[in-house]
């Protein structure tokens, strides 16, 4: 009997079954990654097509390892979109690195579970190691905790739970005990055109959309100083403003000091969506950019973008620790607590069980250091000045914003009427992505369709660049004659 239940389906895999499973795991990573980026590649599947190859009857019987890993790549290989390749263009999304990914094997190898320092002595000490080596290369304030989440909209929950416990207390409510019932009001303020994520982690926080006072901003989507000064004037307590290190489409900066300045004058709480515009202060030709926001009191950015972590990497970074603890921290009988002067993971973030993202980072750190990160950085700002020109050259293409960092918002047909330049913007989208030579999306900006163009990948370099403009613009002339014939 115990023999039977020790062989049945489920079981730990012989040494050799081990070896034979990661080692076709390898080989099918390596074969998609020398692969990315090839040019007769098709466009990958539908969703729905997707579906269908991976549906089936739910499962009886178990079958082999390796017959599922060949099944798992066999189903999924159609339906990626390349996304570690060098024309990939879609949103600001890094290349996952090689070395990152490597950690992350191992990360799921050791199957540690990044709760605590007694669970997880190696995965907490990589954290608190690569915690103190990313505010370095930021910049920010040394003293501020960081917490490792998914990505920017769970740190814009954590940053901005922080404030908003920290903005009750001062008004003499503990959250933490009485909940939001009764609770005095917390009067936001946020950039006209502000990121989706921002307004999702509010809500989650309780400080819906009615609450909101949107501030007005310029043509490049940044906060107006003197709009924000206006809107101070009617807070009756100390407010919570957000800023914007990178706008989505434009890469543009608020103008920090300026706007930190007249929030501190209010006693407000400042948070810093920099999601990937934080990194310009990581480099030396782009940190003016940046300049100032060190000055807020918290502050969201990711890992899986210009630090080419693989998914899923971000940081919640918090100027006065005790803040974000008290509004993350969770505690247990049956959890050990923290000895002095050691630092428990899931004190900064909401997850108790999570992974230990921490070895990723420092394997990235550690391998591009401070210059590898800078000299990414400045690459792609080059990448996307130099694209903008060539693109802006072209009769009938205009680009709506100055580029200020990675990101190029391009309109197709600028002489012709709103409603019929969206047209003519969009179906140019769609031939680009057909062709499948680079990918790149469309979006809206100030009520008009645009082909919105991050560079982002650590693959990218000037020859694909060029050759994802050749691509643009062939699908921009092929829409042109188009028309021209009917």
């Amino acid at each position: 009997m115990v023999l039977a239940m020790d062989q049945a389906a489920g079981s730990a895999p012989t040494a050799a079954e081990l070896e034979s499973l990661l080692a076709s795991a390898m080989g099918r990573a390596l074969d998609y990654r020398h692969s990315a980026g090839d040019e007769d590649a098709p466009p990958p599947q539908t969703f729905s097509e997707a579906v269908a190859a991976f549906s089936g009857p739910t499962p009886q019987t178990g079958e082999s390892g390796l017959s599922v890993i060949e099944a798992l790549d066999r189903f999924a290989r159609p339906g990626l979109r390349e996304v570690v390749g060098p024309r990939f263009f879609g949103w600001v999304i890094g290349g996952s690195h090689p070395v990152g990914v490597a950690a992350d094997w191992l990360t799921s190898a050791w199957g540690q579970n990044a709760t605590n320092a007694a669970v997880a002595p190696a995965a907490a000490a990589a954290e608190a190691v690569a915690a103190k080596w990313l505010l370095d290369i930021l910049d920010l304030p040394r003293e501020a905790s960081v917490g490792f989440v998914t990505g920017a909209t769970t740190a814009h929950f954590v940053g901005l739970a922080a404030a908003r416990n920290a903005l009750l207390r001062q008004a003499g409510w503990d959250v933490e005990a009485d909940g939001l019932f009764g609770a005095p009001p917390i009067e936001v303020l946020v950039g006209d055109e502000a990121h989706a994520t921002v307004f999702a982690a509010l809500s989650y926080l309780g400080l819906g959309a009615r609450r909101l006072t949107r501030v007005a901003t310029d043509s490049e989507g940044r906060m107006l100083p003197h709009a924000l000064a206006s809107a101070l004037e009617n807070v009756r307590t100390p407010p919570l403003v957000i800023l914007q290190a990178g706008h989505i489409n434009s890469g543009a900066f608020d103008p920090a000091a300026k706007l930190i300045s007249l929030a501190k004058a209010h006693g407000a709480w400042v948070h810093v969506d920099g999601a990937f515009g934080l990194w310009a202060r990581a480099c030396p030709s782009r940190e003016k950019l940046a300049a100032g926001f060190e000055l807020a009191d918290s502050w969201s950015t990711d890992g899986h973008k210009w630090l080419q972590a693989p998914y899923d990497c971000g940081f919640a970074i918090v100027r006065d620790p005790e803040a974000h603890q008290s509004a993350m921290a969770i505690t247990a009988s049956y959890l050990p607590a923290a000895a002095e002067n050691v630092r428990d993971p899931s004190h900064y973030v909401p997850e108790l069980s999570r992974r230990a993202r921490g070895f990723a980072v420092w394997s990235m750190i550690r391998h591009l250091g401070r210059n590898g990160i800078a000299a990414i950085v400045e690459r792609h700002c080059w990448i996307a000045s130099r694209m903008a020109v060539r693109l802006a050259a072209e009769p009938g293409v205009s680009v709506l914003n100055d580029v200020w960092l990675n990101q190029i918002a391009v309109r197709f047909g600028e002489a012709e009427p709103g409603e019929l330049g969206d047209r003519m913007t969009l179906e140019t989208v769609r031939r680009l992505q057909t062709d499948n030579i680079c990918f790149a999306g469309d979006a809206r900006w100030r009520g008009r369709a645009i082909l919105r163009i991050s560079v982002s990948s650590m693959a990218t370099m000037t020859d694909d660049a060029d050759r994802a403009c050749d691509a643009i613009l062939a699908a921009w002339r092929a829409v042109q004659s188009a028309r021209e014939t009917v």
